[in-house]
């Protein structure tokens, strides 16, 4: 509502009152004039640029104008030959400012992250003036449009936000400034527009120019619009209007020169445009403008519609003879943290010179026959999203330009480090990095502020570029140039206002340098204060921390103290007396008992303390190795030379001094240096400390590339990081351990963790290099090839070489195992082949074959591949020109390519440089060559499938496909390139850079969710796109396979039909399809109706006899396809003699029941790109095979309440406010609740996940459908009578998912809609629950909906259109009609719908758009901007229509007015459509419901939250809640009045146990909890209620209730903490982790007094605590606790914790499991002290077979035995009666336990995993099993009344009511229940 001001346009000279000059300010010679062809007052502003003359708007650079529309009009005529600027300053959404500067001074285009500058060239007819192009003498009235939303998108990767300031410089005549977000057109009227059928915005009359009665509009004026690329700019028929040949054209040339330098490679082609130049041959018209340029081109005589053409260029050919207009575009993204991506598609381009303009032939020549093919059948390339599809996760390696520069944040939870280019901020805690991308070399100086506000980083080359970041967010803030040739050093003042820089200009000079940085941030950029040269030499330089103003250096011979006044800066040198011959290194200031005191270190070892204010050395002191008495050499060998411990650098804080020395060590002094506190041994000479803030950790730095911090407190050494010292030559990974290895030119092959980017091995080879690299895919072995030839392998789990052999004579260059880990192949660079049988453990030689591989080929990672089937192996070889494919078992050669002759029209042979096999079949062998191509072969006829030209620039020495085909990997120089492979022809590409050095391999991840880059460091990328889909072979994703859509007359024809542009042009041409043809989709004959209306047809043929149900002919009215001869091979779908309509003939009344029905199989579709549709939790259970919720006398458990609301459906909330009925659902089940008590009734059947709701108008049925089961083909719909709560009837049709459910107005029809995979809409009576017809649909169908007024009318929403369905005849016959939706709204999906007053339809669109239908015209004649993100809900009721999207938006809109707006059809404009109310909630919005008032509702979202809204108060309460992940625990309060969980999602809650509702929620954020504990009541303060809590990240919180505050956090853990107990006195808290370790905690003191490893190396399963009676087991201590491991260990302790006693009581494991096979591996083991026996142990899953055992503690034997048909995962003991509550893991049947029927002979039975909670009566034996569950029962609890029992499934927790006698009796244990 903040800009409904601003609409339709602003006038920016009457809104900053220009003229009054106090809104605005001018400068110079600015005078108003009346212009003679305007016929108007305008503002004359001459003089030059430099001399002042300006007008600015606002007045001052404080102020804003704060105009938020995204294009800028600006009516302007340039002075002729003068020189004249515009210069803008644009605000991005996250206060970024980015001047934008025009004019025709520029030469070109030049950029920095906060300024453009576009430089405004005239052509014909343009004068020269000192060899500068300036405005022609005839220049006229120009308005000029910038789209400042795709400038900023473009041009520096930010997101528009407002307008800040604008300045016009001399010399021009000016009218105004207009800011609109609409794009008009200023060169066709009205008429003119309707004339022609033009979509288009007439300019207002405001901003009109005057055009004489009969003239043109062009012949007058010039209209310029930028970028002209812009897809939302302007419609078709505008972008193409073009100027007279002979008139002088104003082009804006962003020519890419300074970016486009520094990373030569990134771009490969820019791409160009190719403005129609008519007639006119002139130099000046031969040449475009280049990339993103603008050129107003040649203007019609008629305004007309033109037809638009797009074009594909394979080889950078100009087609002639048309009038190309598809423009390309070439996108730079500068994103912190995520690289730098240049999308290059390439649509009618030719290369680009840079620094010029590219130069075309004239039109009119000869053109190509692929050009002119191709302009026959012309197609668009499909968008490649998401973009960008790479994000950097981490990287592995230290240093940039040097082993320096490691910087501590200002809490020390954080440290700043260079990798290279990459800046990276690493957690010391979890080890997570957060990556700053933008510089394109080495890092040569790093500074922090001391907040943590500003980061400065400087690179080697070129010219030291500088970038300032925002520390909190990682945006750059800005980009700028140093004065000094090369900085070394950077140092900023403690408030950050100032930054200091140390470096060499050109000729060699020390140069310091001084910024004022106090406006960064803020608007501003940086101010050069001062800049000196010095002839003194410097190593270190540092801001005094004290005061701002004053500096030190030092260097060689000379510490100087510096002082900035004035604006210059200033030195003076210290008197070092003897000491100025030392050559000193670094240095730091630090306290001193008078003020502050500099501490300089030396090469030598000495460190001299210096009084800085008198500028003295007061003390020297030297660092000296230690001597043994009469020994000859020094104890500790140095790295270095001379009799003293050469000191590399030192830091200070309050009390120490932390000093590293080239001798390896970091030694920690006192500032007396009277004794070494501590010291810390690295590998290799440390070349960099700094200590922390607070003075507790110290940082250290080595040469090899080691990154490490020392804890003074516990006096350990961390590792943060190890890293390569050279270039990385090659990589492999290794997926069943998730590993990496490496091989780098330090001579070092490492093994890395993928998970956690830590070294795992490291192998050293001094005398020799490895080359290669390849793991054993099933084993723990490694192979590696090195220069000397040599092969070996190594053990990675003994440490030791294997085996040793040398079959080539020189380097290897090739090392690849095949899959089946069979065989092992070599290859060197001598041109010889080795095969090895590697299956055993012993590697041996089979063959070796000379002269077969290439001896002068590229080295490449690649060069050596295999099949996926281990069958074929592929190499280049002999030649580079040749690649070879052999059989792997007999190297028999089967293929034999040249690729040299692939291209003859090159000039250049191309050679072979990498090899890439693809997943098959089909088999495809991809082959990158020298010239910039990669080839995709047949790998069994060695014919070309297809070209992917100029994919790359140069030689791409590695590539890789991932395993779905989806996307193809590259190395290109210093970047990564990734692209669509599965796109015909030409695949859109994005570029990455962050690498400093050539990319020397890249290869996607084992799990194929993240790839990974190296060359100076190893980089890890997640990738956000959807990878795994239907592989590469299945039908239609063959890269060779034909496009679908052909563009022959007919198809253009239908297009034209489909697309309802009523003889307009089309906005987008044909796409080529990238799946096969659909079985049912658009008929590709001709359709002769006027109406508009279409056909489906059934592109397969006739059904097959299976598909008709038995009994029933194929001529009978059955939902089957059937052909209609139509002519021309026409098939139309829909019944003889009918409508030429989308029909369905009715089924038949004898047909009683749709479940023997079967429709006819269409191919899956991909999932849409929208969140509408339903996804079903993945679940690893199965369906049980027997359960039962008994409604008898005999029940055991009867379920009371479900905790939690499903947010994974959709529409799956039904609510009617005058009968109160009110229903959701929760996994399987339907939950219906009074709103009022809270009372639940719970209505069970669905076997799957439910995924929608639909209530009768009458409020009499409920239909539910679920998901299909491994039991059923088909969902299950069920209908239920809502008074009695009964199933009425089960019906099923759809095979993957029901998207929505739909009752008609008059309750007697239910049309149910398939998801994406299904594609059907079916159509139900209600009354006899009949199929009445069933409809294919060629595309995924988002939603449904009824007409309120007409039972016989639905629409559907869908892909770019919406459908209108009439029911035709008594049978229920669909007839459709398909309406495209408008070009002005683009092409996106239509995600929800609802219908409003007659006869409008509200739809809205994943591009956060609503638009209005009127239907009975079947026209949209109203859209608007509603929301940002996908709308998936629309409510609407009279005036009133709700919106939610996934941005967790609710709002309310009045809608009154559009009645009224639907007369005046396109002209109707949504000025008059309102905002009145917006709520944000916690999720997604999925579900909704309201009055029909619209003033109170119910709304559902994917965070598992119901919320009531009242639009009235604009209030939200939440009704219903639970949590969206998996529950890991629950615990109650010692007086059972609450109950606590936690999960995955990182959130603890505290429920009530009457109410069952939620009081208290903890969240931690980025943590899962996966452990929970309550406070006993015997603790010393039973009102003070505690929850201890245990986190992934080994962290431990404690949260009380009372104060509802966390009050203590510690970290007693390094590893993920995973069970937790209190003593029995609530005075002690035990933790046990995943690796083992039980620590002992004090929650009083926060410390962690012991620390217990018995059990490491397993994971920690349970830890339980309670009392007992001293004497009990021969133990003398009060407490008795178990701990249980994964690996079925468990042992019992007896402990005295405030004596700091504990004692091993008994200690029970698992049989040996020879008997176990892999799958029947029990889970980890469930134990539980009994409660009602405390000598007794409950435990299960300790034995070989799924059993519970009661084990004696004291007789130290099993003394009781359960059987289980499966093993357990949940286990809980009733303390009231002898009850135990069971739930099971599933999958295989122990030996000896009870086996179904079904199961023959001895061995063990492979059952599914059953989700059923079983109750156990240990008195009497008997067991039942109780359903409800959508998933395995993980988790199940009593409670401490032994009443209740709550058990969970994923997220999904049900509360039973125990009843009868198994809830009677007390508890005879004292200890508490488990949990």
């Amino acid at each position: 509502m903040a800009k409904a001001w601003q609409r339709p346009f602003v006038n920016v000279f009457r809104h900053c009152r220009v003229g009054e000059w106090r809104r605005c300010s001018r400068e110079g010679d600015v005078a108003a004039v009346t212009d003679k062809s305007l016929h108007c007052a305008v503002y004359r502003i001459r003089g030059a640029p430099s001399s002042g003359g300006y007008i600015q708007l606002p007045g001052t650079s404080t102020q804003s104008l704060g105009l938020t529309g995204r294009y800028l009009y600006v009516l302007f005529r340039p002075l002729p030959g003068k020189h004249f600027v515009i210069q803008l300053d644009v605000a991005t959404e996250d206060g970024q400012v980015v001047r934008m500067s025009f004019s025709n001074l520029f030469k070109e285009f030049k950029s920095t992250a906060t300024w453009l500058q576009f430089p405004l060239i005239c052509g014909a007819g343009a004068a020269m003036k000192g060899g500068t192009r300036v405005g022609a003498s005839d220049a006229r009235w120009t308005c000029l449009q910038l789209d400042l939303r795709d400038i900023l998108l473009v041009y520096v990767n930010r997101r528009y936000g407002h307008l800040k300031s604008v300045k016009l410089c001399a010399s021009l005549l000016v009218k105004s400034l207009y800011t609109s977000d609409l794009c008009f057109d200023p060169t066709l009227t009205v008429a003119e527009a309707q004339r022609a059928r033009l979509r288009v915005t007439p300019v207002p009359r405001e901003m009109a120019f005057p055009v004489p009665k009969g003239e043109s509009w062009y012949d007058h004026y010039v209209h310029i619009r930028f970028p002209s690329d812009s897809s939302e700019a302007s419609p078709g028929p505008v972008q193409e209007s073009c100027f007279p040949p002979e008139a002088g054209r104003w082009v804006l040339c962003p020519v890419v020169s300074v970016a486009v330098r520094s990373l030569p490679d990134f771009l490969g082609r820019v791409p160009q445009l190719l403005p129609h130049l008519g007639a006119s041959s002139s130099a000046a018209q031969d040449r475009a403008p280049s990339a993103g340029s603008i050129a107003p081109c040649q203007a019609p005589s008629v305004p007309r519609p033109l037809p638009e053409v797009s074009l594909f260029c394979e080889r950078s050919e100009v087609p002639t003879g048309s009038k190309p207009s598809a423009s390309a575009h070439a996108r730079h993204k500068y994103a912190a943290g995520n690289g730098v991506d240049v999308s290059t598609p390439k649509s009618t381009v030719v290369p680009a010179v840079r620094g010029d303009v590219a130069v075309h032939k004239p039109f009119g020549g000869k053109q190509s026959k692929q050009v002119a093919a191709l302009a026959e059948h012309p197609f668009r390339q499909r968008s490649f999203l998401p973009d960008p599809i790479l994000r950097l996760k981490g990287v592995v390696g230290f240093g940039g330009h040097s082993t320096k520069w490691a910087l501590w944040t200002k809490d020390g939870s954080a440290v700043v480090y260079p990798c290279h280019a990459v800046v990276v901020i690493l957690r010391t805690d979890t080890q997570e990095q957060r990556c700053l991308l933008g510089h394109t070399d080495k890092v040569s100086a790093l500074a922090l502020d001391g907040d943590d506000v500003l980061l400065a980083s400087a690179q080697a080359r070129p010219s030291s570029m500088l970038r300032l970041w925002d520390f909190g967010t990682g945006a750059c803030l800005s980009l700028f140039r140093s004065p000094a040739h090369m900085l070394c050093s950077l140092s900023f003042s403690r408030g950050g206002a100032l930054l200091c820089g140390v470096g060499k200009d050109r000729q060699g000079r020390t140069v310091v340098v001084a910024w004022g940085t106090a406006q960064v941030g803020r608007g501003g950029e940086p101010v050069l204060l001062a800049k000196t040269h010095t002839g003194f030499d410097i190593q270190a330089f540092e801001v005094a921390f004290f005061d701002e103003t004053r500096m030190a250096s030092c260097g060689q011979g000379s510490v100087r103290l510096w002082r900035l006044r004035g604006g210059q800066l200033r030195s003076c040198p210290v008197d070092l007396g003897e000491h100025r011959v030392l050559e000193l290194t670094d240095l730091a200031f630090g306290p001193a008992q008078d003020g502050h005191m500099l501490y300089v270190c030396s090469r030598s070892g000495h460190i001299l303390e210096i009084d800085h204010q008198h500028m003295a050395v007061r003390h020297a002191r030297r660092l000296l190795p230690v001597w043994m008495p009469g020994s000859p050499v020094s104890q500790k060998q140095t790295f270095g030379s001379g009799p003293g411990i050469s000191i590399s650098s030192l830091s200070t804080s309050q009390t120490t001094c932390a000093v590293g020395s080239e001798d390896g060590y970091l030694r920690l002094w006192p500032l007396d240096f009277s004794s070494v506190l501590l010291e810390a041994e690295h590998e290799g000479p440390v070349t960099w400390v700094r200590v922390s803030p607070d003075g507790l950790r110290v940082l250290s730095a080595t040469s090899v590339g080691h990154l490490g911090f020392l804890d003074v407190p516990s006096r350990e050494y961390r590792v943060l990081v190890r890293s390569h010292t050279a270039p990385v030559l090659a990589l492999a990974t290794e997926c069943s351990r998730g590993q990496l290895a490496t091989v780098s030119q330090d001579h070092t092959v490492r093994v890395w963790d993928l998970a956690t980017l830590q070294q795992l091995h490291d192998l050293r080879s001094p005398e020799e290099a490895p080359c290669t690299v390849a793991f054993h895919p099933t084993r723990p072995v490694l192979f590696c090839g090195f220069s000397s030839g040599a092969v070996r392998s190594f053990s990675l789990e003994s440490a030791e070489v294997l085996a040793a052999h040398r079959c080539h004579q020189g380097p290897v260059t090739g090392l690849a195992t095949s899959p089946d880990g069979s065989l092992l192949f070599s290859s060197c660079s001598s041109g010889t082949l080795a095969q090895y049988h590697c299956a055993a453990t012993q590697c041996c030689v089979l063959r070796v074959a000379a002269n077969v591989v290439c001896q002068d080929a590229h080295p490449t990672p690649n060069a050596l591949v295999l099949s996926g089937d281990s069958r074929l192996l592929a190499f280049v070889g002999p030649s580079k020109y040749v690649v070879t494919v052999m059989n792997t078992a007999s190297l028999e050669e089967l293929l034999r390519v040249d690729v040299s002759a692939l291209d003859l029209a090159s000039a250049r042979l191309a050679s072979a440089v990498a090899l890439c096999f693809g997943p098959g079949p089909p088999g495809h062998l991809l082959v990158s060559t020298s010239s910039s191509t990669v080839v995709v072969l047949d790998s069994t006829s060695g014919r070309v499938v297809r070209e992917l030209p100029d994919v790359h620039s140069g030689a791409c020495p590695s590539l890789a496909l991932s395993r779905d085909a989806r996307f193809l990997l590259m190395a290109t120089d210093r970047a990564i390139k990734v692209c669509d492979y599965p796109t015909q022809a030409c695949p859109g590409c994005q570029v990455y850079i962050g690498h400093s050095e050539p990319v020397r391999a890249v290869a996607f991840a084992p799990d194929q969710q993240r790839l990974l880059s190296v060359g100076d460091a190893i980089f890890l990328w997640d990738i956000l796109g959807p990878l795994e889909r239907s592989p590469l072979g299945s039908a239609g994703d063959s890269p060779g396979a034909p496009p679908t859509c052909e563009a022959s007359p007919d198809a253009r024809q239908l297009e034209d039909v489909v697309s309802g542009a009523h003889g307009l042009p089309r906005q987008q041409v044909p796409e080529p399809s990238q799946a096969s043809p659909l079985q049912l989709g658009i008929c590709a004959g001709p359709l002769r109706d006027d109406d508009g209306a279409f056909s489906w047809s059934d592109e397969e043929g006739p059904l097959e006899e299976s598909h008709i149900p038995e009994g029933l002919h194929q001529d009978s009215s059955l939902p089957v396809l059937v052909k209609e001869a139509s002519g021309a091979g026409d098939r139309v779908w829909g019944s003889p003699g009918g409508p030429r309509g989308l029909s369905m003939c009715p089924h038949p009344h004898g047909w009683p029941s749709a479940r023997g029905t079967r429709k006819a199989q269409v191919h899956p579709s991909a999932r849409p790109d929208c969140y509408k549709h339903f996804m079903a939790r993945y679940k690893t259970s199965s369906l049980p095979k027997s359960a039962s919720i008994s409604r008898g006398s005999a029940e055991r458990l009867i379920l009371k309440a479900v905790m939690g609301y499903n947010g994974n459906g959709r529409d799956n909330v039904v609510w009617k406010p005058d009968t109160g009925f009110f229903a959701y659902t929760s996994g399987c089940l339907v939950v219906v609740e009074d709103l009022h008590s809270g009372a639940q009734q719970h209505w069970l059947g669905h076997p799957e996940e439910i995924s929608t709701l639909a209530l009768s108008h009458d409020a009499q049925v409920l239909a539910s459908a679920s998901g299909c089961s491994s039991t059923a083909s088909c969902c299950q719909i069920r209908i239920w009578n809502v008074p009695g709560g009964s199933c009425r009837q089960l019906i099923s049709y759809h095979s993957t998912a029901v998207q929505a459910l739909a009752f008609s107005p008059d309750d007697e029809l239910l049309v149910t809609l398939g998801d994406y995979g299904d594609r059907t809409l079916a159509l139900w009576s209600v009354a006899t629950c009949e199929l009445l017809s069933v409809t294919c649909l060629p595309e995924p169908v988002h939603g449904v909906a009824f007409n309120p007024r007409d039972a016989g009318e639905l629409a559907c929403v869908g892909q770019h259109a919406v459908t209108l369905w009439l029911l035709r005849g008594p049978n229920g016959s669909l007839q459709g009609r398909r309406e495209p939706l408008p070009e002005e709204l683009g092409t996106g999906e239509l995600t929800s719908l609802c219908y409003g007053a007659a006869p409008l339809l509200y739809c809205g669109s994943n591009a956060g758009q609503v638009c209005v239908w009127d239907t009975s015209a079947s026209c949209c004649f109203l859209a608007w901007e509603a929301d940002d993100g996908e709308i998936g809900v629309l409510l609407c009721s009279g005036t009133r229509l709700v919106s939610g999207s996934n941005t967790r938006r609710l709002r309310l809109w009045a809608v009154g007015t559009v009645s009224e707006l639907r007369c005046k059809g396109s002209r109707a404009r949504s000025s008059s459509v309102f905002m009145e109310r917006e709520l944000t909630l916690d999720g997604a919005i999925v579900s909704a419901v309201f009055h029909d008032t619209m003033d109170m509702g119910v709304v559902g979202t994917t965070a598992g939250t119901l919320w009531y809204v009242s639009w009235a108060e604009g209030s939200s309460t939440r009704l219903i809640s639970g949590h969206r992940s998996k529950v890991n625990e629950v615990v109650f309060s010692p007086s059972t009045s609450h109950w606590a969980t936690c999960s995955d999602d990182g959130s603890v809650r505290v429920w009530s146990l009457a109410g069952m509702e939620l009081l208290i929620q903890f969240q931690v954020l980025n943590q899962s909890c996966l452990c929970l504990a309550w406070s006993p009541a015997s603790c010393a303060h039973p009102e003070q209620q505690q929850v201890a809590a245990g986190y992934s990240d080994g962290t431990l919180r404690v949260f009380s209730i009372s104060r509802i505050a966390m009050e203590l956090k510690m970290h007693p853990h390094w590893a993920a903490l995973t069970a937790i107990a209190y003593s029995a006195d609530g005075q002690t808290i035990l933790s046990g982790d995943k690796d083992g370790f039980v620590a002992v905690s004090r929650p009083r003191t926060g410390m962690t007094f012991r620390v217990l490893s018995d059990h490491r190396g397993a994971l920690i399963s349970t830890v339980q605590s309670r009392s007992k009676e001293h004497g009990d087991f021969g133990a003398q201590w009060a407490d008795l606790w178990l701990a249980a491991s994964s690996d079925q260990r468990i042992s019992v302790w007896a402990a005295d914790w405030p004596q700091g006693h504990c004692e091993l009581v008994d200690w029970l494991s698992s049989p040996s499991p020879t008997l176990m096979e892999g799958p029947s591996h029990p889970p980890s083991p469930l134990v539980a002290f009994c409660p009602w026996d405390g000598a007794l142990l409950a435990c299960a899953g300790l034995s070989v077979r799924p059993e519970v055992v009661f084990y004696s503690l004291r007789q130290k034997q099993v003394v009781e035995r359960i059987l289980l048909p499966f093993f357990a995962v949940s286990l809980s003991l009733s303390p009231g009666a002898r009850l135990v509550a069971v739930g099971f893991a599933g999958g295989v049947a122990g030996v000896g336990g009870p086996r179904p029927s079904a199961c023959l002979g001895p061995a063990p039975c492979h059952l599914p995993t059953e989700r059923v909670l079983r109750l156990v009566d240990c008195e009497s034996g008997t067991m039942q099993d109780f359903a409800g569950h959508d998933d395995l029962v993980q988790l199940c609890r009593f409670a401490p009344s032994a009443r209740l029992l709550f058990s969970a499934a994923h997220s999904e927790i049900l509360v039973w009511e125990v009843t009868g006698p198994w809830a009677a009796g007390g508890a005879s244990g004292s200890g508490p229940p488990l949990g």
